[in-house]
């Protein structure tokens, strides 16, 4: 990161950081504030790279360094003056791995960028997915700048492409947006986009869209733009077209007429990536030209909107969701119904007008309907380690916490030393709700009665559920015995003292563990499996005797709570299993998160490819195969197509090939039926219908002429969002669960049984039932997920396939759902 700006200012930045630290987090007085914004100099970042194959990002930095360092004309000058600029490349080990590989043939006819792996050694492309869970260590650094360090009023994130037709896709953005933001957030999203399409226009550069103008909205936390939303700071994404390749604008008839999203069209025309980095550089000097004129306004709101968090959460307050709004018309309609059979003319009522004003307090001033002062996470429950897991989340994020330094008492509940509250009384509270409370997406279509409008990511995503985590929201004014933790440190898993005895017990409930299981079967010890509940743990916790030295480092540095005990009737031996990842040419992100999930809970595995498996004698080398995501035949899209072998170096000729019905299946089938384990997650569990399994899509519907299609969206269309299954969890793939959990569920496959389903085998291992099950996110058309399966084990002749619909990994952030994947993990 460089910081640009005047000699002057350059010798006063730690008071300019100070100064937009305490404006930023609004814990000074209005009058203080005022002298703070009169003193202060507005923080604009400026990135790029962070998808490494979007060369324009990074490559516009040059430039856009380079003028500042030189130019000396009035603009230039005041800007330096008037404005600290944080300048990021963003991902550069990504940007060398692309460059490279891209300029590695001569011939330029040849040049691409489909690099071997990802350009991020883990999760490629979802870099950008990972800034409310800051799971990578890029993330956490960029965090730690943008809302612990530096709290920028500016937030500017480079990417490619636009829409066809056009050169930039940039704000303000199409709805919907968040619910929780300050109406401040959306207004100054407006002003700097003007600012940047009214410099493209008086510069006579056509060709920026925005609005409806392209797929980007203001709803998703969790990437690098958007979540400084939930931070009262203005994010900025930019998508523009071009790139090393010389390319074209092609013709698309109705991008050429001008509309509110699209005030300038381009005509089709020969483009270069000279003309996409002067858009660029452009771009970048109106925002910060904005900032230097309107630096005063900047400061002064993102202080504002910090007071209005913190003044919201100290009084009763009430979110405007889409469901408080349909419950005052529902309140209506009831009446109406009930007032219509006296009066007829009542029926009518409402429909040409408002509805009368009482039917807004039914709603808007229930108090149980208010949003929470806190939230308090108990440290005496199960997997306490998972919920510091949590917290450490929120801290990276430049979250408020608080610790109870001794027992305490809240609306007669007793809370042990070590819990953690969150108050909503803080700046950043759109973010603390969004992390505790669900998402209430709206009805989003293209038209009444017509397809769905995709959401730009994700729907729901409410991470407390995701993880797991027990908490219980407040929702009156409260206080105790909490210390405040330092801004931005981390805690550290609670250690623990392992009690006396040769023999313990290790609660399957948590996921750490995991950890120290597997550190115990690498020393050799003896680790066994409970099939039955014992000493308040559940069926599958873990035995172990002796290793005291591990046990007691797992107590200490994991937060682990054991117990001492002999081993109990009937425990399992377990050891670990052989275990394969599929991946494929290009990198799976989904299959990358895996690679390092299973790196933190240190269970040993080998990435294979499909060559590896069509190759056969898999049960020489294997136990257990895993298929992340895509992965079954038919499911992988390989972005510009799988390259020839002549035209890669021979070390990464490996990597090549798709798995097939017609070679990859048959040695699958081989595999399992001789004792081997397939497990498969969301795309892949397609394999069940190649294997032949007794199972059926559930979400289909039959045509008048008998056939089956898939649900079209109109009937049915469930984004990325949070739901809740029944679980088995007496069976050893549900061991440690409860008996129901939230789920990731992103237009997850979900499965019906055949008639003959449970007479061949087939063991329902997570279902819906007949309640809606949607508990974050947006859910249409329900009804059709009632009584449907999307998690079962299905037996092939000496061993299984476990197939689970939802996205039991999905990100690293699902850990609710991490031990749906760890239990299959070990043989007997």
């Amino acid at each position: 990161m460089l910081i640009i700006t005047s000699p002057e200012n350059h010798s006063k930045l730690d008071r300019y950081k100070e100064i937009s630290q305490k404006l930023g987090r609004a814990e000074v007085s209005e009058q203080e504030a005022l002298a703070l914004v009169a003193e202060g100099k507005p923080v604009v970042w400026i990135d790029g790279g962070l998808h490494s194959t979007e060369t324009v990002g990074s490559h516009q930095l040059v430039p856009t360094i380079y003028d500042l360092l030189t130019r000396t004309d009035e603009e230039n000058m005041r800007i330096l003056n008037d404005v600290i600029i944080l300048v990021v490349h963003t991902n550069p080990d990504g940007h060398e791995i692309v460059s490279n590989w891209y300029m590695g043939p001569q011939d330029v006819t040849k040049r691409d960028m489909r690099t071997p792996y990802m350009y991020h050694k883990y999760v490629g492309h979802d870099n950008n997915r990972d800034f409310f869970m800051n799971n990578m260590k890029e993330t956490t650094n960029i965090s730690l700048q943008q809302y612990v360090e530096w709290l920028p009023q500016v937030i500017f994130n480079h990417h490619q492409t636009s829409p066809a037709g056009t050169v930039v896709a940039g704000p303000p953005y199409r709805d919907p947006f968040n619910h929780v933001f300050d109406p401040l957030i959306m207004t100054s999203l407006d002003g700097v986009g003007a600012a940047m399409i009214n410099r493209l226009n008086l510069e006579g550069k056509p060709g920026y869209t925005r609005l409806g103008g392209s797929v980007f909205s203001s709803w998703w936390n969790g990437g690098l733009r958007t979540t400084p939303y939930f931070h009262n700071m203005i994010g900025i994404l930019t998508e523009t077209t071009g790139g090393p390749t010389p390319s074209e604008i092609p013709l698309v008839p109705e991008r050429l007429i001008p509309t509110h999203a699209t005030p300038y069209p381009i005509e089709p025309q020969p483009w270069n990536f000279k003309k996409s980095i002067d858009y660029s550089v452009s771009m970048n000097y109106a925002v910060l030209d904005y900032a230097s004129r309107n630096g005063d306004a900047l400061l002064h709101n993102i202080y504002k909107m910090g007071k209005n968090s913190i003044d919201r959460g100290n009084q009763d307050h009430w979110t405007k969701y889409p469901k408080r709004s349909a419950a005052v018309q529902e309140a209506f309609n009831k009446a109406r119904e009930k007032a219509a059979q006296d009066d007829p003319e009542m029926a009518y009522y409402g429909m040409r007008s408002g509805l009368p004003t009482q039917y807004f307090g039914k709603v808007f001033e229930d108090p149980a309907l208010r949003d929470p002062r806190g939230f308090i996470l108990s440290a005496d429950q199960a997997d306490f380690p998972t919920a510091v897991r949590f917290i450490n989340a929120l801290i990276k994020s430049g979250i408020q916490v608080h610790k109870a330094n001794s027992s305490f008492t809240v609306n007669g509940k007793q809370y042990p030393a070590g819990s953690y509250v969150v108050k909503t009384a803080q700046a950043f509270r759109p973010h603390v709700l969004d992390m505790f409370e669900p998402q209430d997406h709206p009805n989003d279509f293209e038209y009444p009665g017509g397809p769905p409008k995709r959401p730009y990511d994700a729907a729901g995503w409410t991470l407390a559920f995701q993880m797991g985590v027990e908490f219980d929201r407040v929702m009156d004014a409260f206080d105790g015995p909490f210390e405040a933790l330092p801004y931005g440190v981390e805690e550290s898993f609670q250690s623990q003292v392992l009690p006396r005895g040769s023999g313990f017990l290790i609660d399957a409930r948590g996921n750490n563990a995991f950890i120290a299981v597997n550190e115990l079967l690498k020393s050799g010890a003896a680790v066994f499996r409970t099939v039955n509940p014992v000493s308040g743990m559940p069926a599958g916790s873990f035995h172990v005797s002796g290793s005291r030295a591990i046990l007691e480092k797992a107590a200490q540095d994991y937060g682990l709570k054991m117990q001492s005990a002999s081993r109990p009737a009937g425990a399992v031996r377990i050891r670990p299993a052989r275990v394969a990842l599929f991946d494929h040419y290009g990198g799976s992100m989904p299959s990358g998160w895996v690679r390092w999930m299973l790196e933190q809970y240190q269970f040993p595995f080998q990435v294979i490819y499909p060559q590896d498996i069509d190759n056969g004698n898999l049960n020489a080398k294997y136990d257990v195969i895993l298929f992340i995501g895509p992965g079954a035949p038919g499911t992988v899209r390989s972005w510009g197509g799988m390259p020839k072998a002549e035209d890669i170096d021979p070390q990464y000729h490996k990597l090549l090939g798709n798995l097939t019905r017609e070679k990859s299946v048959p040695e699958l089938r081989k595999f399992i039926e001789a004792g081997g384990n397939v497990v498969a997650v969301g795309a892949s569990t397609s394999l069940a219908f190649d294997l032949g399994l007794p199972v059926t899509n559930a979400l289909t519907e039959k045509l008048p002429d008998g056939r089956e299609r898939p649900l079209t969206g109109e009937r049915y269309y469930i984004p990325g969002s949070i739901l809740k299954a029944q679980l088995d969890n007496t069976h050893p793939a549900n061991w440690g669960m409860g008996d129901a959990a939230n789920m990731v569920f992103n237009n997850s496959p979900v499965f019906n049984l055949a008639p003959d389903g449970l007479l061949q085998g087939v063991k329902p291992l997570a279902w819906f039932g007949t309640e809606s099950p949607l508990v974050s996110g947006w859910a249409w058309g329900e009804s059709y997920l009632r009584n449907g399966i999307v998690a079962f084990e299905a037996p092939i002749g000496k061993g299984k396939l476990y197939a689970f619909g939802p996205e039991i990994t999905f990100r690293a952030q699902a850990h609710n759902t991490f031990k749906l994947l760890f239990n299959q993990l070990y043989t007997n």
